[in-house]
């Protein structure tokens, strides 16, 4: 069984920011190119110490709200399958965005991964691709149909994004994790490496006190103290790429710290 929360403390789940990928709005760089990062930053991963990763195809912003091309689905599954090689045995993870949880699905489960995160699993966001609906059922439908063992990451009110109307957050995580199925619930700021609403994480964690509750957003040195008691996994991106600069590689140095101020 995937192990989603820490046994003593909580994990560290480092993102692999693919650079774009051919045929993404942005000018790509080669898919030889953006294996190649992707191998070093999980490289970086492993010498730093961290629990596992998450792969996702950041670069191809802006981002579709529908499913993702067939060429985006087969290059990250091959560059998955190499990065497995890098990181055997720790967790591991697909996102492919901004919310083709079935693409995610299908990746993961080739690769033998150990999870999909879903930005919009249950209920309704607007984003800027519009609004973007949660297809729990179908994704929960597809995992019966592929016998897969890949748990499901879903966030509750994620990050550039926001609700219709004035939002429960409470019932929406309650939603998420026993209507929805999902396996932990995943907590953000408001956007890329911005801190978590404090209040809003205690109000999830306390309407879902059996699930595995994770940061998705904003951990770095001045936040981690504040965030630590209440999570049991941290995915942390930004912070880790060298000078917190999201072009640059991954500093392994700055792993081994995130994973040291996790304990």
């Amino acid at each position: 069984m995937t192990t989603m929360r820490g046994e003593t403390q909580p994990l560290l789940i480092g993102v692999l920011h693919l650079l774009p990928l051919p045929g993404a709005p942005m000018a790509s760089a080669g898919l030889g190119a953006v294996k190649d990062r992707a191998l070093g930053d999980a490289q970086a991963l492993v010498d730093g110490g961290a629990d596992g990763l998450i792969i996702e195809n950041l670069g191809d912003a802006p981002f579709t709200g529908g499913r993702v091309s067939a060429y985006t689905v087969a290059a990250m599954t091959a560059i998955a399958m190499a990065v497995r090689d890098v990181m055997p045995d720790g967790l591991m993870g697909v996102n492919v965005l901004r919310n083709d949880a079935l693409s995610a699905l299908g990746i993961a489960t080739a690769v033998r991964a150990d999870f999909i995160r879903v930005n919009i699993h249950v209920g309704a966001m607007v984003t800027d691709q519009g609004l973007i609906t949660g297809s729990a059922r179908a994704t929960l439908l597809e995992k019966r149909r592929l016998e897969s063992g890949v748990r499901i990451a879903a966030d509750v009110m994620v990050k550039h994004a926001a609700p219709l109307g004035e939002p429960d957050v409470a019932q929406l995580a309650k939603d998420t994790f026993h209507r929805g199925a999902a396996d932990a619930v995943i907590v953000t700021g408001s956007g890329t490496g911005q801190p978590i609403d404090l209040d809003r994480l205690n109000t999830v964690r306390t309407a879902v006190p059996g699930a595995p509750v994770w940061a998705g957003s904003g951990v770095n040195p001045d936040t981690v103290a504040s965030v630590l008691p209440l999570i049991d996994a941290a995915i942390v991106g930004t912070w880790l790429h060298a000078d917190a600069d999201l072009s640059l590689p991954l500093s392994a140095g700055r792993v081994a710290t995130m994973r040291a101020l996790l304990c």
